[in-house]
């Protein structure tokens, strides 16, 4: 299990900050894990499988 910070979470997803933040107030995209008073995490995996799933999406689309 691994953690990543936001400036990860962007260079793997290749989103924005605020579009990171705004997928997340509308539940679209996983909550981050707080390690302190300013500062957050993600758990690697849990970004992976909302690739997954973008990915998937896009295939039965073009199915």
């Amino acid at each position: 299990m691994r953690l990543i910070k936001l400036k990860d979470v962007m260079y793997t997803t290749g989103l924005a900050r605020s579009t990171v933040y705004k997928y997340m107030n509308e539940g679209n995209f996983p909550k981050p894990v707080s390690l302190g008073e300013r500062n957050v995490a993600w758990l690697e995996s849990e970004i992976q499988d909302w690739i997954l799933e973008k990915i998937e999406q896009r295939d039965m689309a073009a199915a």
